[in-house]
């Protein structure tokens, strides 16, 4: 075992070294960062006209006593509802018939609002009145109100804590995790399937099976990846605690989940490393019996799929904790780091990570060992039933 674990320590240097030390990892690095920064350059500029350029703009054709009224009711209305909630607000002309303006070309009003405040009429399309007359009638009528409404005042009454907002928050919590390590470990596992291949049609995967235990260059360039993708979550992890501390609003202040911020996140991380072993291990298992890039292709797409559907599996079961569908989720090795971290962030209790880490370790070191006798009656043509082997000491 000892010799093993020094074995598998050097590929793992030797794989490390040999990726990070290179100039694609910068661009590896940087690539996550650049649709980020561009879909928030995008959502930025799809808000800026959604508020603004996509809401209708309802001409008021008034008296100006009216029409000051009307967009008095409407400034108050948008305060407390956003901008976006209610439709524009435009002056237009006395003296036109609001169906002549409806029909100027150069008009961008959707709809006149004619008449009084007591008794608006409203000219326009059927389907633009649709939308429209429950948002008009709602401003008419607090602008009609606006010298008799009394308001209300609501007595205020502080708790420290509430229940049900702690659980709505520590289920979104559960969730965002869930994502968080489901992509990173889609994103980062599949670089294992491409460095096997490579070695494999140069030959070189020959080389170091001759020199050392094949089990040691299985757990070897797994350990080597684990550690590259930490590199990338640092760096990404870094560059996104700096974004959050930039612009968040003054006084924010993030939930904690049950088991507290610490823990929580050295969970995650736990759990990242379990679930990228998980299925780097089973990648590598596929790697070893492929021979081409092609054949990879092939058979990378039903295990991402798989993996997709078992993400989906999970999140369905955040808010069942307890459930038969949830303790399933927990036992079934490919989908238990991802129910566990979604534990994490609603019950205080350690001791079930514990097993579930443990129980996870289990069935890494067994997807390794059947991938290493696979690799072996496949690849080197050596060995008898691989089933035969399974716990059989490794030797080379």
């Amino acid at each position: 075992m000892k010799e093993l674990l020094r074995a598998a320590s050097v590929i793992a240097r030797r794989d490390f070294t040999a990726v990070v030390l290179s100039r694609t990892f910068i661009l590896f690095l940087i690539g996550p960062l650049v649709p980020i920064v561009i879909g928030m350059v995008f959502a930025g500029f799809t808000q800026k006209i959604s508020s603004t350029d996509l809401r209708p703009v309802v001409g008021i054709a008034m008296a100006p006593a009216d029409v000051g009224a009307l967009e008095r009711a409407h400034a108050r209305l948008t305060e407390r509802m956003g901008p976006q909630a209610l439709p524009r607000l435009h002056a237009v002309p006395l003296g036109t018939p609001p169906r002549t303006q409806l029909a100027r070309p150069d008009s961008d009003v959707v709809a006149i609002l004619s008449g009084t405040v007591s008794r608006p009429v409203l000219t326009g399309k059927p389907e633009d009145l649709d939308r429209l007359q429950g948002d008009l009638s709602l401003i008419a009528s607090a602008a009609q109100a606006e010298k008799v409404l009394h308001m209300v005042k609501v007595e205020r009454q502080e708790v420290a804590t509430s229940l049900g907002a702690q659980s709505q928050a520590r289920l979104l919590i559960g969730r965002t995790g869930q994502i968080v390590i489901f992509f990173l470990t889609i994103l980062l596992a599949g670089m294992i399937l491409s460095n096997l291949v490579e070695e494999k049609t140069n030959k070189i995967i020959e080389i170091l099976a001759a020199a050392v235990p094949v089990d040691a260059i299985f757990l070897g360039k797994l350990i080597a990846m684990l550690g590259m993708s930490f590199v990338g979550i640092a760096f990404w992890g870094a560059t996104a605690f700096t974004i959050f501390m930039a612009l968040k609003a003054p006084g924010t202040v993030l939930p904690d989940p049950a088991v507290g911020w610490p823990a929580f996140i050295a969970l995650g991380i736990i759990y990242f490393a379990m679930a990228y072993t998980l299925l780097g291990s089973l990648f590598l298992g596929i790697g070893a019996q492929a021979a081409t890039v092609r054949e990879v292709q092939t058979l990378n797409m039903p295990i991402t799929m798989g993996q997709m559907m078992i993400f989906f599996f999970v999140s369905y079961t955040v808010d069942h904790m307890g459930s038969p569908l949830e303790v399933a989720s927990v036992v079934f090795p490919f989908s238990s780091p991802f129910a566990m971290i979604a534990r994490a962030a609603q019950d205080a209790a350690l001791w079930p990570h514990l097993v579930a880490i443990l129980w996870q370790g289990v069935w890494v070191a067994l997807i390794i060992r059947i991938g290493v006798l696979l690799f072996r009656r496949h690849v080197l043509k050596s060995g008898g039933r691989w089933w035969k082997q399974l716990f059989r000491s490794s030797t080379g």
